[in-house]
């Protein structure tokens, strides 16, 4: 079997968490961000970094244990700055570490776990078991269409340094295709009955396909800068978990954000 086919195969459970929504969902996630966390600070080491994992892995577990219906930005505050009292004393003792290593350190969980973060958060409100898949399937039909529309019309490229595959056409397309898909899932989310207009769904669409490709370039220059090509091994034929979900990563953030603070009133 191809492994890019093999490895879609191993993304089955992250399909069936998203369907069992709840707490199954939000330690899915949990650990889905401990193994990001993990490659991540994995290939940092590659330039002399040395991120001080355990302080990292139990700023995620505690932030996921302290998760409700919205991010408490109040204890977050708090617990990272903890977590910098903690890491600025573990540098003075143990003079292993600098703090390039503390800022990497914070910087996995800000952009792992608190990022991977937004699908709990989407699924906890008002038709959240609906509106987590709009994360998903933004993401995966904006790859999806940008990979194709790139192969077969892509012709300049969009950003040679980072990524030099990636195509202008390709983007385009990616962000067509992210639109589409997410109309098509308002249409059904209308039926259901869940009161929220087309034109949310189609704006959504568009944001994330454009932000979802940041996701994409920005994990991809991060792979640049520390000289590896993929973030780890673990889904056949797509790398690491960063490999695969980071432009899901950014789309948890918008579809979020879109929803609490311009959607308001139709969904939370």
């Amino acid at each position: 079997m191809n492994n890019r086919y093999l490895g879609a195969v191993t993304l089955i459970p992250f399909v069936l968490i998203l369907f069992l929504g709840g707490i199954y969902l939000k330690y899915g996630i949990m650990i889905i961000s401990l193994v990001g966390m993990y490659e991540f600070y994995k290939v940092t080491k590659t330039k002399h970094l040395n991120p001080i994992n355990i302080v990292g892995y139990l700023l995620c577990i505690i932030y996921y244990i302290s998760l409700k219906t919205e991010v408490n930005y109040k204890f977050l505050f708090f617990t990272i700055i903890v977590s910098i009292f903690m890491l600025l004393c573990i540098l003075v003792v143990d003079i292993e570490y600098n703090f390039l290593d503390i800022v990497v350190t914070l910087f996995g969980f800000l952009y792992i776990a608190l990022f991977f973060s937004m699908i709990t958060l989407v699924n906890k409100g008002l038709y959240g078991n609906y509106m987590v898949w709009l994360i998903v399937i933004s993401a995966w039909c904006c790859d999806t269409c940008a990979y194709y529309t790139g192969k077969f019309f892509g012709k300049k490229k969009l950003c040679p340094k980072v990524s030099p595959k990636k195509t202008v056409e390709g983007a385009i397309g990616g962000v067509i295709g992210s639109a589409i898909a997410c109309s098509l899932f308002g249409s059904f989310a209308i039926i259901m009955g869940i009161p929220m207009p087309l034109y949310h769904y189609i704006i959504l669409g568009i944001l994330s396909g454009v932000f979802c490709q940041f996701g994409d370039l920005a994990a991809s220059s991060i792979k640049r800068y520390t000289k590896v090509k993929d973030y780890g091994n673990l889904i056949p034929g797509h790398g690491g978990i960063l490999d695969r979900f980071d432009s899901i990563l950014f789309s948890g953030v918008v579809v979020y954000y879109y929803l609490v603070f311009v959607a308001a009133i139709y969904v939370y």
